[in-house]
Formats: C-alpha cells, sequence, structure tokens
C-alpha cells in the first residue's frame, strides 16, 4: 500500500475510539499507525485482515471496508 493510501486508511481508523488492527501473512499491525500500515507492504491484490475492537467497532469495520472496496478513491 502507497503513502497516499496508507494515509487515508490512517486517517479514517483515527476517528474511531475502537482498536484497529490489519494483519497480513501473519504480521498483526496497528491500522492507526502510518508507519504499521506501509510497513505491511499489501500492494494491489493482496488480502488484508481487518480487525475492531471496541465501542463503535461496527462503524469503523464498514466506513474502512468502504475506502478499501472503493480503491481509496483512486480508482484504480
Amino acid at each position: 500500500m502507497h503513502a497516499r493510501a496508507s494515509a487515508k486508511l490512517t486517517k479514517l481508523a483515527g476517528r474511531f475510539k475502537c482498536e484497529v488492527f490489519l494483519t497480513r501473512n501473519s504480521r498483526r499491525v496497528n491500522a492507526k499507525s502510518i508507519m504499521g500500515v506501509m510497513m505491511l507492504a499489501a500492494g494491489l491484490g493482496s488480502t488484508v485482515e481487518l480487525e475492531t475492537d471496541g465501542v463503535d467497532e461496527e462503524h469503523a469495520t464498514e466506513a474502512i471496508t468502504e475506502l478499501i472496496n472503493d480503491k481509496f478513491g483512486e480508482g484504480q
């Protein structure tokens, strides 16, 4: 995932009170950390697991899933 997409994801994740994690190939990172998200090296076609835990976890899951499915608003 490149810097712009990582920034969009971490900014969105930061809006929620719940914990937000991404996992790829057994590497689990805090999705509110841009460095962590970039270190996943999740390029196009990668499979990433989203995990949320907390008071607004359902809203976070929906919003982040929508961002990912929208290809981070970049249409690629």
